[in-house]
């Protein structure tokens, strides 16, 4: 069965994590995305190991490639423009990652472009939009979090600001709110025939995930700090370690999950002083103790018989086998043309009726340029001639 966004024709400019995560959720669901590439500046993800077996293809690149086709293409090659203008008659969504002004120097700007289709939809995904004192600023994943105030009151209280093991701005506020304000903007489309510029800075999707925080501060001006807030190590809310060198999550806020957490490791007593209780210091070591005292899974087959918010932190190994893993479908077997198949991270939202399509495993840099240009109408002859002027480098 046809993905449901089966027809949406997307080329796709981006680079590195954010776009291309975006444009692989949108292919999963049956977009068909054509990415343009440079063919002689990869970018980090296509040379970083490890490598697939038998090829010189990245992983990421054969994960964030995903159901894609992709092209190679100097854009600053005179003809390179042309070429684009040409592909925008048939694909009317374009997203693409550089910082603001780019674009605009090759004259595929959304204001440029629009002029020959108002029906186009035209996302920049950058790190802090393309209006503010910040906008020409380079900056990564770490910056983005930096800045948004989160950092402020996330770790320890004797400890530096803590980094995270992915990259919360880049995929979680860059590829989501891309995908997002793209849909959006396509249902806004079907209703009217207009299109427009869809601005995603990841900068400002993660200053909106300070959701609770954030609604405080605005309410009462009181800043939250590391450790004194319900949810950041301000109650017993919180990683325990176990006796092997593991560690429990709990989560329990609510009455009754508390109060099955403390009978389950033997502290009854502790029920009635909640989960932030007056002395909280002291009860956190005494709940730590407590913990130390068997090993992580010891501890799991008691908690899996109740239900306190207890889960073990596992290893990602440990976790892509997990059978709730397996049984959502989280992991995939991927065709990668000419090898066989390749497991990958799954799409993770479940459909009845339309289930997402993985077509293959992402390809190197280049591999549809000419199939591409043939669609277009040029003839081989002419495809030669534009590889000796380096227009695919």
């Amino acid at each position: 069965m046809a993905g449901p966004l089966k027809g949406l024709k997307i080329l796709d400019f981006t680079t590195l994590l954010p776009g291309p995560y975006a444009t692989m959720t949108l292919a999963d669901l049956g977009a068909e995305v054509l990415r343009i590439v440079s063919g002689s500046r990869p970018d980090l993800t296509t040379i970083q190991p490890p490598f697939l077996p038998g090829t010189n293809l990245s992983c990421a690149t054969a994960y964030l490639g995903r159901g894609k086709r992709c092209m190679a293409l100097n854009l600053k090659a005179p003809r390179a423009g042309e070429i684009v203008r040409r592909l925008m008659a048939d694909y009317d969504i374009l997203i693409e990652q550089f910082r603001p002004g780019v674009m605009a120097k090759l004259s595929l700007d959304y204001e440029t472009l629009k002029a020959a289709n108002p029906g186009l939809i035209y996302c920049s995904l950058t790190g802090y939009g393309q209006t503010g004192p910040l906008k020409n600023r380079a900056g990564h994943d770490i910056n983005y979090l930096a800045r948004s105030g989160i950092m402020s009151y996330s770790g320890r209280k004797t400890s530096v600001p803590c980094l995270t093991g992915i990259q919360i701005a880049d995929v979680a506020s860059g590829s989501n709110n891309s995908v997002i304000g793209i849909l959006a903007a396509v249902i806004h489309r079907q209703r009217t025939g207009e299109g427009q510029h869809v601005d995603v800075s990841m900068t400002d999707g993660v200053v909106a995930f300070n959701a609770i925080s954030g609604a405080a501060f605005l309410v009462d001006g009181t800043e939250n700090r590391r450790e004194e807030g319900f949810l950041n190590g301000g109650s017993l809310y919180d990683f325990y370690e176990t006796k092997d060198g593991q560690y429990l999550s709990f989560g329990g806020l609510e009455p009754q999950f508390f109060a099955a957490f403390c009978e389950t490791i033997g502290r009854p007593d502790l029920i009635p002083g909640g989960v932030a209780p007056p002395e909280l210091p002291r009860v956190k070591e005494e709940v730590r103790e407590a913990l130390k005292t068997k090993t992580r899974d010891e501890w799991m087959a008691l908690f899996a018989k109740v239900d306190a918010c207890v889960e073990p932190v596992l290893a990602l190994g440990e976790a892509l086998a997990d059978p709730h893993v397996s049984a959502r479908g989280l992991v995939v077997e991927v065709d990668l043309p000419g090898v066989g198949t390749v497991r990958q991270l799954g799409h993770p939202i479940r459909y009845s009726a339309t289930p997402p399509e993985y077509r293959s495993a992402g390809a190197p840099a280049g591999t549809h340029t000419r199939e591409v240009l043939r669609e277009l109408g040029y003839t081989d002859a002419e495809i030669e001639k534009f590889e000796k002027t380096g227009l695919f480098k």
